[in-house]
């Protein structure tokens, strides 16, 4: 089955409405229309989600946040719910980001719950699962992110993974400039897509699983020529228009 290469942006804490403009002046004229032969989204801090929404308008491209919260209302100071998501016109969200893990505590049953949430409230998530450097030289790579990724399937299914995406983020190459091998990158996919099979075999083949951890245009066309590597999640390299538009159009042969 072909599935369409994915590749997203995430911002993470940077960007500025000034910042912002230059980004879209720069990257509009190549995402406006179909001149990309991926799907494309920007997952940007809560408060310039609106200045993308209008930025994007004229074209196919996906407007992202970096987190939700698990509740749907009520007195939790500081949080930001799917619905209010949904309501300022985003399309998708990041869970479960190793830094929401690893800096914020989030544990498998929270990711479970927020994607239960945006799902219901019509946000598409991006699940991420990854393993620490610790854990990989353990051997406990699939171990881990096979927990990671069930976490979800025992409190959601596997549809909303389908309507959103998977994203494999070995933590170790999370922002240090290593990336795991292609080989090693599709290994850690192909077990993943074996998780997803266990659920529903049909739609796990429909699922795309990104791979994100030091993405790069150097590297990009290798790991996208791998059979379970249906794209990337995009870090230091999205912050830059024309670095990210690189990424994108790794995936032009494909």
């Amino acid at each position: 089955m072909t599935r369409k290469p994915f590749v997203v942006a995430n911002w993470k804490m940077n960007g500025s409405l000034k910042a912002n403009d230059e980004w879209l002046c720069a990257a509009m004229p190549q995402m406006s229309g179909t001149r990309l032969n991926c799907d494309v989204a920007v997952c940007a801090p809560f408060v310039y989600i609106p200045q993308l929404v209008i930025g994007f308008e004229h074209s196919a491209t996906l407007v992202g946040a970096q987190n939700c919260a698990q509740y749907a209302q009520g007195a939790y100071t500081g949080e930001v719910s799917a619905a209010m998501l949904a309501d300022v016109g985003c399309d998708l969200v990041i869970l479960g980001h190793s830094e929401r893990r690893t800096l914020f505590g989030e544990t498998d049953e929270t990711v479970a719950e927020k994607v239960q949430v945006a799902f219901d409230n019509g946000v598409m998530p991006i699940v991420c699962v990854g393993e620490t450097l610790q854990e990989r030289e353990a051997g406990k790579t699939i171990e881990v992110v096979s927990r990671q990724l069930r976490a979800v399937l025992d409190k959601v299914g596997i549809m909303p993974l389908v309507a959103g995406a998977v994203a494999y983020e070995p933590v170790w190459a999370i922002g240090t400039g290593k990336s795991a091998s292609a080989e090693d990158a599709q290994a850690v996919h192909e077990a993943l897509r074996a998780v997803l099979a266990e659920v529903d075999q049909e739609a796990a083949q429909r699922t795309r699983i990104l791979y994100g951890g030091s993405v790069k245009a150097k590297n990009a066309p290798e790991l996208f020529a791998q059979p379970d590597i249906d794209g990337a999640l995009v870090g230091g390299a999205s912050l830059k228009a024309e670095d990210f538009l690189a990424i994108c159009h790794c995936a032009d042969n494909l």
